[in-house]
């Protein structure tokens, strides 16, 4: 979907493929047919923007086939799909039944995440539409906390150099400019925008910015104002945006809400928990961990990494961070001119969310991704940008 920003710029919403499990090339194709062309027709829309999600395996077969490539491109036009980002933050099995740490390997001091991500790149060059010339790929914000020392985060940076050479190097042989967003999430070593703005500030050119993602800026209580302030300072651009939710509960220590938290406490991604002490952030690796004992306080409110739909807010005693979502995204393209061109629905959770609230239809996952898409059209009319055919 395409939104013309009072400025006269172009804004792209989309929603990511990774909700749909795919791991080759054929399974990539049947997504376009069985949920997002379905997705689109529910819009009643012409053109659907889609983040795509290729994992290493669909990747590499693009790579190496360009006739594959070709045919891809088309099935994208014939079924009035386009994409300008791809999230490139999960490497390969985000559909298998236990996720959890998997998802951070290979991290930014593997050679594994430059190979694919310069992949990505030059992929994303040959499917952005013929009238777009800038296109982002998100990814994981270096690595997860822990095994990453100095020597890591030397090659990292290092390898995130190298990336943003070959994105030159591809721009002068394509005429497409690519751009790369770190993820900031919690419990990995890039956890907050502010974190970022080290690592970031130590690379060379502005190829390389942050992906703002409004689950993980609100599960780590950070101020969106704030936050973004200090990514401008410190010149840092904002490539892309992901519009999501998180799970919120008021009051952690009383036994109903501990029950309701307790109901979305499953076993395939982790579910980092945070929440605010007079010392700082306080958290959790997963759900589990905060509900199963002392490990987090509960005398002010906790947060937790749960994608949850943007329309349907978990029912009281809990709610979502709608409200985060909101204030970034006005903060984001409400201005004179939007901080980012790039946005993206990401939630990813349909099917982790407790049993009685997930899609049990194609038609009904469908229909949810569809009324996520339509809150988040709705949000950017209300802030003065226009929807375009």
């Amino acid at each position: 979907m395409r939104f013309r920003h009072p400025d006269g710029s172009t804004v792209h919403l989309a929603y990511c493929t990774n909700v749909h499990p795919a791991e080759t090339l054929d399974g990539v194709l049947a997504q376009l047919r069985d949920h997002c062309e379905p997705v689109r027709r529910c819009l009643g829309r012409d053109r659907l923007g889609i983040g795509l999600w290729l994992a290493k395996d669909a990747a590499r077969a693009l790579i190496t086939d360009p006739v594959a490539l070709r045919e891809l491109r088309t099935e994208l036009d014939r079924r009035g799909l386009e994409v300008v980002t791809l999230n490139g933050f999960p490497y390969e099995g985000f559909g298998a039944q236990e996720v959890k740490y998997r998802v951070y390997r290979p991290d930014w001091a593997d050679a594994e995440r430059l190979a694919h991500t310069t992949d990505l790149a030059r992929l994303l060059t040959a499917l952005l539409p013929d009238d777009v010339t800038e296109g982002t790929i998100s990814t994981l914000p270096l690595a997860w906390r822990t095994d990453f020392d100095e020597r890591a985060a030397a090659t990292a940076g290092a390898a995130l150099t190298t990336l943003a050479e070959r994105l030159d190097a591809l721009e002068e042989l394509t005429g497409k400019s690519i751009r790369i967003a770190l993820e900031p999430e919690p419990g990995c070593t890039v956890e907050t925008t502010a974190d970022a703005i080290g690592p970031l500030t130590a690379l060379p050119g502005d190829r390389i910015g942050v992906c703002v993602d409004t689950c993980h800026l609100a599960t780590s209580f950070e101020d969106p104002a704030t936050a973004l302030a200090a990514l401008d300072a410190a010149g840092i651009g904002i490539p892309k945006a992901q519009l999501s939710a998180a799970l919120h509960a008021e009051h952690p220590h009383l036994p109903e809400v501990r029950e309701a938290l307790a109901a979305f406490d499953e076993p395939r991604f982790l579910h980092q928990t945070r929440t605010r002490t007079a010392a700082g952030l306080r958290g959790t690796d997963d759900l589990g961990e905060a509900l199963g004992g002392q490990a987090l306080p509960d005398a002010a409110p906790w947060r937790a990494h749960f994608h949850v739909p943007l329309h349907a807010p978990p029912t009281p005693p809990l709610t979502s961070t709608l409200h985060v979502l909101k204030e970034a995204l006005n903060l984001l393209v409400g201005g004179g001119e939007p901080r980012t061109r790039h946005l993206e629905v990401e939630t990813y959770t349909w099917q982790a969310l407790p049993p009685e609230l997930r899609p049990r239809t194609r038609t009904q996952l469908v229909d949810g991704l569809a009324a996520e898409l339509t809150l988040a059209r709705d949000l950017l009319t209300d802030l003065g940008l226009k929807e375009l055919p």
